[in-house]
C-alpha cells in the first residue's frame, strides 16, 4: 500500500506501556478526548511491554473501544516496542504520532503540531524545562553532541517521545532499522535530518513523572548510552555504504 488516500485512518498513535498502573487509564483517555476533539480518524495503538505490576489490568477497560487497540507483548524494552507499534501504525495511517504513557508532555499541545502537518514532513516536540539529575543531564548533552556530529542539528530533541511523522515516511525509515534497536526514536531522527525534510520543532513544557520512577537507574544510564550511540554509528555506517 504506498497511497496514504487508501490508508483507512488520518493519524495513528503510539503509546508503550511499562508499568504505569498509576496513571495509564487518565493518560489513555486524555490522548482520546484530545484526538476526538480535533476531529481526527485515528487508532490507538496501545503496547504494554510485559508490565508487572496491574497496568494490564487497568488496560481491559479499554478493549472494547474500536479506536484503542491494547496489545500485550513479551518484555523487550522501549525501543523494541516503540518499533513494534510503528509498523503497526505506518501501515494503517497516513501520519504516525509516539507519545510515552508517563504523562510528562500534555496532549494539550497536540493540536499545534497537527494544525502544521500539511507544510511539513515531521513534527517534534522541543522538551522544556525539563527536570533532570545532574547524570542526566551530563549524558543527554554528551550524545546529543555526539548524535548531531554524526546526523545533523535538523531535530532539536532527538530523542523525544513526541513526535508526528509522515505514515509512509516512516514506514520506510523503520524497514530498515533492526528489531532490536535500544533508541529507534535517535535513529528516526538522524534520517530526517540527513534526508533534508521538512522539519518542524516546537516547544513543550515537560512537566516531570508524577507517579512511578524511572526504570533506568543512573549507572544503567552510561550504558545504555553508550549502546544506543554504537547502534546508531553502525546503522549510519550501513545506510552509507548502500548509496
Amino acid at each position: 500500500m504506498t497511497s496514504a488516500e487508501l490508508l483507512p485512518y488520518e493519524l495513528a498513535l503510539v503509546m508503550p506501556v511499562y508499568n504505569e498502573e498509576a496513571c495509564i487509564s487518565s493518560v489513555v483517555r486524555s490522548w482520546f478526548d484530545e484526538l476526538l476533539n480535533n476531529n481526527i480518524n485515528f487508532k490507538m495503538i496501545v503496547l504494554d511491554d510485559g508490565s508487572v505490576d496491574n497496568t494490564a489490568v487497568v488496560l481491559e477497560q479499554f478493549k472494547a473501544n474500536p479506536r484503542i487497540d491494547i496489545i500485550r507483548k513479551e518484555n523487550n524494552g522501549h525501543g523494541p516496542t516503540i518499533l513494534k507499534g510503528y509498523r503497526f501504525a505506518a501501515d494503517i495511517a497516513s501520519w504516525v504520532f509516539q507519545t510515552d504513557s508517563d504523562d510528562e508532555i500534555q496532549p494539550c499541545h497536540f493540536s499545534n503540531l497537527w494544525a502544521k502537518r500539511g507544510s511539513y514532513d515531521a513534527l517534534f516536540g522541543v522538551r522544556r524545562d525539563r527536570s533532570q539529575t545532574i547524570s542526566h543531564r551530563l549524558i543527554s548533552k554528551v550524545s546529543r553532541w555526539l548524535i548531531y556530529s554524526l546526523l545533523g542539528t535538523a531535530v532539536e530533541d532527538v530523542n523525544v517521545p513526541y513526535r508526528l511523522i509522515r505514515g509512509p515516511l516512516m514506514r520506510e525509515i523503520i524497514g530498515s532499522i533492526p528489531l532490536n534497536t535500544f533508541a529507534p526514536n535517535i535513529i528516526i531522527s538522524g534520517v530526517l535530518a540527513k534526508k533534508n525534510l521538512r522539519i518542524y520543532n516546537y516547544p513543550v513544557p515537560c512537566e516531570g513523572r508524577r507517579t512511578g520512577r524511572s526504570s533506568i537507574v543512573n549507572w544503567k544510564l552510561f550504558k545504555y548510552a553508550l549502546k544506543s550511540l554504537l547502534q546508531t554509528i553502525l546503522y549510519t555506517r550501513i545506510t552509507m555504504k548502500k548509496k
